[in-house]
């Protein structure tokens, strides 16, 4: 069986009205606010609707309820910049000032306005417009100004600029009018770098600055000949005075001087034009030498000093060499040094005189030479003849002829020669004159006595063994070669340049001939000193086919008076005279046989006597 539930008992319910009031009020009061602010919206957009909302500003002016106009106006009014901003363009110590305007900015008030404007007032979005209008009167709001930059007129102004600085690069220049040297200077080439330049003037106009100075950039080139002062310092030293070359002999007495003048080296100046490698160039000078070195080689025979080996005396009882007569080193011109000196000495300020350069050489006996060293150890050999009845004039040209023979001494394997070491002849070198045997005669003659001293060096050396490479013999018997006893056939004569004495030191030895003159026994004598190598034997000479003198003749002499007598030549038979000679070695050994041979023809005596003596033929 099924049941019926039971019904619940109502009960009265009864429903609060204001949950439903107040939904309503709050519906309706809801819809009056927001018809409230329609009203208030449409009131501001109804007063801004031709005029800047508030809030908006643009350089600094605020635009709020301005119009469009009023506000391009006040903007226009307002900008100051393209007449305020000043830059200045810089090259060093010079510049140039310009505007902003000048230089092609400007700016556009209008359209700065209309962006101006365009806050709040967006006609397409009524929401754009509200969100603007609200942010603008809330937040504020400012509109970039709208600048206009014409760089074309930038650009002109910098090439103007750039006109005024460029300049190509100039060489120094040098010339050279007669002794005078005129110059000009170098300048460096210089570009305005404009594009560089203007790109360091947009760099700060963005930045609206109101005034700055900008550094030009320019390119400089400079020169290929920058400079030529140091050519022309040395030019004009070169100018500066003469130059003199000096020189000395070999006792110190000065030679020259030879004097350059300031004419002849302007003549042989030369300047060129030389790279330096790094890309420049730079002005050379020198100086012409060809003409110096001609000049210098037309010099140097008279400049040349032979070496002179030093004279010497032995002295047996030390052993040593005594100096007698210093050694000196010969010479002769170093042209090259020379011309390098003289050419220093052109470029040279301070010292115009430039010494000759010499080369030396040494002698072969210097003063410090040893007897020892040369094998010289003790006397080989020694003559002596007389000159009793010898006038002055003859006694003073064996003196003179002793002088040049003294000290001298011979190598190994070396030649003497009578003429070499005597030298010449003449009066210069203190011969004078006196009586000399010339074409079968005897007559007056400068020299006269020399052979006195050939003939006894000659004896020397042939009674030391050594070798006789050239002998003259005299015409006739010479009286004073045959003083105390001495043997006929052993003279030599001498007659320069055609006769000449020689002998060879054929010893392994040095030879030092020592020469005296003894005025009160009236006697020379030569003395050699060596190592004795040879041991000669000199035989009796031979006389054969004798011939008496013809008798006496008697010549004038203006400075002898009337009974005075002066015998200048003696008689001699005529005769052929041999001489034989045998030389050993020192061990005995026979190693030579020689002779020597004269033929003499018989001679008178001859006097001198007044003018006007009954003897005078």
């Amino acid at each position: 069986m099924t049941s019926i539930p039971k019904q619940p008992v109502r009960r009265g319910f009864r429903i609060n009205p204001w949950l439903i009031r107040l939904p309503i009020l709050t519906i309706t009061g809801l819809i009056l606010i927001m018809m409230v602010l329609a009203l208030f919206l449409l009131a501001f957009q109804m007063r801004y609707s031709e005029t800047y909302v508030p809030g908006v500003s643009a350089l600094g002016i605020d635009l709020s309820g301005m119009t469009l106009e009023e506000a391009t106006t006040a903007l226009d009014n307002s900008f100051d910049y393209g007449s305020n901003a000043v830059f200045t363009f810089r090259d060093g110590d010079r510049f140039w000032q310009m505007t902003a305007e000048e230089l092609g900015i400007g700016f556009n008030a209008a359209e700065t306005a209309a962006a101006a404007f365009e806050i709040g007032h967006d006609d397409s979005n009524i929401l754009n417009s509200f969100t603007g209008q609200v942010d603008a009167w809330f937040g504020g709001r400012t509109v970039s100004p709208i600048i206009t930059y014409d760089q074309n007129i930038a650009l002109a102004n910098l090439n103007t600029i750039a006109s005024e600085i460029n300049c190509d690069a100039v060489n120094a220049t040098l010339t050279i009018n007669g002794t005078q040297v005129e110059t000009t200077t170098g300048q460096t080439g210089r570009r305005v770098d404009v594009a560089a330049t203007l790109t360091q003037l947009n760099n700060v106009i963005i930045q609206l600055s109101s005034g700055s100075e900008i550094p030009i950039v320019v390119n400089e080139t400079p020169p290929l000949v920058p400079s030529v002062a140091t050519t022309a310092q040395l030019i004009e030293t070169a100018f500066s005075a003469p130059v003199t070359l000096t020189a000395t002999d070999q006792t110190g007495g000065q030679l020259g001087p030879w004097v350059v003048s300031v004419e002849q080296i302007a003549q042989l100046l030369r300047v060129s034009l030389i790279n330096n490698g790094d890309g420049t160039q730079s002005y050379d000078v020198d100086i012409d030498m060809g003409a110096f070195e001609t000049y210098l080689g037309e010099l140097a025979p008279g400049l040349i000093a032979p070496a002179l080996d030093g004279r010497f005396d032995f002295d047996p009882d030390t052993g040593q060499l005594n100096v007698i007569q210093p050694a000196q080193s010969g010479r002769t011109l170093n042209v090259a040094e020379t011309l390098l000196r003289l050419e220093e000495g052109v470029f040279t300020r301070e010292n115009r005189l430039v010494p000759m350069a010499f080369d030396y050489t040494l002698s072969r006996y210097h003063n410090q030479v040893s007897a020892a060293e040369l094998g010289i150890t003790e006397l080989v050999a020694e003559s002596t003849s007389y000159f009793d009845g010898s006038s002055a004039n003859r006694r003073t040209n064996i003196a003179v002829g002793v002088s040049r023979l003294n000290g001298v001494i011979i190598a190994p394997g070396e030649e003497f020669s009578f003429n070499y070491y005597l030298g010449d002849i003449s009066y210069e070198n203190g011969f004078v004159d006196g009586l000399v045997i010339f074409g079968g005669r005897t007559i007056a003659g400068i020299g006269g006595g020399i052979c006195q001293v050939s003939t006894t060096i000659f004896r020397a050396a042939f009674s030391g063994g050594l070798a006789i490479t050239e002998r003259n013999s005299h015409g006739y018997r010479v009286g004073y070669y045959e003083l105390a006893n001495q043997a006929p056939g052993l003279d030599a004569a001498i007659w320069q340049p055609q006769r000449d004495f020689k002998f060879q030191n054929n010893t392994p030895y040095h030879l030092l001939i020592e020469a005296t003159i003894y005025p009160g026994d009236n006697a020379l004598q030569f003395r050699f000193y060596s190592t004795k190598y040879w041991q000669a034997e000199v035989e009796a000479p031979i006389v054969r086919n004798q011939e008496a003198a013809p008798e006496a003749r008697f010549i004038s002499n203006s400075d002898l008076q009337i009974g005075q007598v002066n015998q200048v030549d003696y008689a001699a038979e005529g005769a052929d005279v041999t001489v034989y000679r045998n030389v050993y070695d020192m061990q005995g050994n026979l190693v030579t046989e020689d002779f020597v041979y004269t033929f003499y023809v018989p001679w008178q005596a001859i006097y001198e006597v007044a003018p006007g003596d009954s003897r005078l033929g």
